[in-house]
């Protein structure tokens, strides 16, 4: 009688096991978008570039052939961080979040690397929708900004122009985040380069701090957003 009950166990747990084994389907990118905010979800696609790993988390952009990601804080050991080249396929499950404007999914619960060949994004032109509400729908996205003007950046009681700053209000150095300030038809919009995707020695970072006020460069990157479009730029070169 005890066999019998021990193999039963085994069996349940055997069959519990396969339950849990069994990931969820993922969706399409047209179902993320729709689903509401704070819905669990499972999405299948790329790594287009991720941050730093650190303390058991790495941040990841990604794509797919419909649209793009940013998944924030997934857990992950390092030595399976190295394997989030740019074309690795995955799965993750997470729930839908917005902060401060930025759509993303966060509270990751579940991340698989898959096999195959992956997706790599080329960059969308979204010069003309800067300023327009169209830009948001192009979210996470790899996309690029032609002929923008570099234009002064300054720190309060400084009234030196800068053409780049360390952190949004100069109070950085070396090693932080950049920001700097672009215009095109009038407007002027600010652009970041997050150290923890591309840090000092890169050339972005390197680039950026080179620039000089009134230099036409064009830039692409990924299109975060941060109340308002906040792109982390990866590329900088001269305006063609």
């Amino acid at each position: 009688m005890k066999k019998i009950l021990a193999a039963v166990l085994v069996l349940t747990l055997a069959l519990a096991l396969c339950a849990f084994a069994v990931a969820e389907e993922a969706v399409s990118y047209a179902d993320y978008a729709a689903a509401e905010l704070d819905t669990e979800v499972t999405i299948e696609a790329s790594v287009q570039a991720h941050q730093s790993w650190w303390d058991g988390k790495v941040t990841i952009y990604a794509a797919d052939e419909d649209g793009a990601y940013f998944l924030y804080e997934v857990p992950c050991s390092e030595e399976d961080a190295e394997k989030l080249v740019p074309g690795t396929k995955f799965k993750a499950t997470g729930f839908k979040s917005e902060w401060s404007g930025e759509v993303e999914l966060a509270d990751i619960s579940a991340f698989e690397i898959l096999e195959g060949e992956g997706y790599i994004a080329e960059p969308v032109d979204v010069t003309e929708l800067l300023g327009k509400d169209e830009l948001a729908e192009k979210m996470n996205q790899l996309v690029a900004f032609k002929g923008m003007t570099v234009e002064p950046s300054t720190i309060e009681g400084d009234e030196t122009e800068y053409a780049f700053l360390y952190n949004w209000d100069g109070s950085g150095e070396d090693g932080n985040d950049l920001y700097f300030n672009v215009s095109k038809d009038g407007a002027t919009y600010n652009f970041t380069v997050e150290s923890y995707l591309c840090g000092p020695g890169t050339d972005v970072y390197e680039a950026v701090k080179a620039l000089n006020v009134g230099d036409v460069v064009d830039l692409e990157g990924f299109l975060y957003w941060y109340n308002g479009a906040n792109p982390h730029i990866t590329a900088v070169a001269a305006a063609e």
